[in-house]
């Protein structure tokens, strides 16, 4: 990543930053219901608004089955995520998405295919995603990782830390972490599903943070209830609090359930209203997705032709 700001540092573990915060439920869930009845995008601007949440996907495989060949299909997507046609017809130079995530052993394979291209690799690590293997072999799967060329690290936290309150435990499970990154940024995943109240989702954000992370993540996208509206509300919050802080920004990563071009508009006007635009860049926002993009292809494609295709016309990231 190239940013216009020094990269994260942290700060000494604060407690008294977030141990007395409760979040309001039903207040957040008034906000985030807001977002899609009162904004609307048409035509050329929804158009404009797709491709740039296109340039934020971190596109994804994360399978058992997972095999070079899928990674270099996915990379060769990564690539070239619009059709040329459909580019030709807007008029607009190529885009590419924002990096490919996969897992570790999958790494010099999606490094070999994205040569060239400056599109980075994104590796989860950890014990990805339940994160309960040993620390030390954690933090050697981190540097397994970078060792094989990933830049980005999405590592997953230890959510018993968040759920008995043992924040100085988690603050320094993730400061290591940072530190076992080395120059690849870091993404914290809260997997804000298993932490059960929005007000240990702000607690959990803001310790991360301290801890140096680049950029907080909802979740893995295995957990039974992924990125929500109301949650990622709370995580910006947090965010936003943190930087009145310190100074100091943080990007954020919405994971997991995010499928439809219609919740990439959604996504796009939270960033926007709660951060503004510049967090709309992708070393600032990015989107973990996949299938995402194949319907967004699709609006462009109707956008384009005034007619919708049947989805198996595009390649399926």
């Amino acid at each position: 990543m190239t940013h216009d700001f020094p990269r994260m540092t942290g700060t000494a573990y604060t407690p008294e930053w977030f141990e007395t915060v409760s979040v309001n439920l039903s207040a957040a869930e008034r906000r985030a219901a807001q977002l899609g009845a009162r904004r609307s995008v048409k035509k050329e601007w929804q158009v404009a608004w797709l491709l740039k949440a296109i340039t934020c996907i971190d596109l994804t495989t994360l399978a058992g089955d997972d095999t070079a060949g899928r990674v270099e299909r996915l990379c060769a997507k990564a690539k070239h995520p619009v059709r040329s046609d459909l580019i030709e017809a807007l008029g607009i130079d190529p885009i590419t998405v924002g990096a490919v995530c996969v897992y570790p052993t999958m790494v010099p394979h999606a490094v070999a295919a994205l040569e060239g291209s400056g599109i980075p690799v994104a590796s989860v690590a950890t014990g990805f995603p339940a994160g309960l293997t040993p620390l030390k072999l954690r933090l050697a799967e981190i540097d397994y990782a970078v060792s094989e060329g990933a830049r980005e690290i999405d590592i997953v936290i230890t959510r018993e830390h968040v759920l008995t309150g043992n924040w100085q435990a988690l603050y320094d499970e993730i400061k290591a972490m940072r530190e076992a990154c080395g120059a690849a940024h870091m993404k914290a995943i809260l997997a804000t599903g298993d932490l059960k109240t929005l007000s240990n989702v702000y607690k959990a954000s803001m310790v991360a943070m301290q801890a140096g992370s680049d950029f907080i993540k909802t979740s893995t996208g295995k957990e039974d209830v992924n990125a929500t509206l109301p949650v990622s509300l709370t995580m910006l919050r947090a965010l936003r609090d943190f930087r009145e802080y310190t100074g100091q920004i943080v990007g954020f990563k919405p994971a997991g359930g995010l499928k439809s071009a219609k919740d990439a508009m959604t996504w796009q006007i939270l960033m926007k209203e709660e951060l503004g635009t510049r967090w709309l860049q992708n070393d600032l926002f990015r989107i973990g997705a996949s299938s995402m993009l194949a319907d967004i292809e699709r609006q462009i494609e109707h956008h384009v032709t005034g007619r919708y295709s049947a989805a198996n016309r595009h390649a399926m990231a």
